[in-house]
């Protein structure tokens, strides 16, 4: 950020907008959008394959969030970075997160469809009740 700031000639504290779009002014959404998709458009005579997938600044803001989750920052850490009013929100990659391992779990082969339940024998039971 510091290269940045001086590459733009933007004071510490100086409220001028660091990222600008081509009339200088604060970059939109818009104009974010534009220079994600001239970069896949550009790294795609590179990388084929990424033509085919769905890339936008979105997308990079969702896997900013699913690497923060999974490197164990807490949602409301999360949720204060993304600038979400609710945690609810938030709680969306949660569970995601979850999906995401149950289908992992299911692609390596591993399902809980036969796991083995337990079923104490008598005695136990007996001595469970005579707590």
């Amino acid at each position: 950020m510091k290269a940045l700031l001086n590459e733009r000639g933007v004071a510490l504290h100086e409220t001028r907008p660091l990222f600008v779009g081509t009339h200088e002014t604060r970059l939109t959404r818009f104009g974010a959008t534009h220079i994600v998709r001239r970069a896949v458009a550009t790294a795609t005579a590179t990388i084929p394959d990424l033509g085919r997938k769905p890339i936008s600044p979105h997308v990079f803001r969702h896997s900013l969030a699913m690497t923060l989750l999974q490197s164990g920052v807490d949602l409301l850490t999360i949720q204060a970075w993304l600038g979400h009013s609710q945690v609810a929100t938030t709680h969306r990659y949660a569970a995601a997160d979850v999906e995401m391992m149950r289908r992992g779990l299911e692609k390596a082969g591993v399902s809980g469809a036969d796991a083995a339940r337990f079923k104490p024998k008598d005695a136990v039971l007996r001595l469970l009740e005579g707590i």
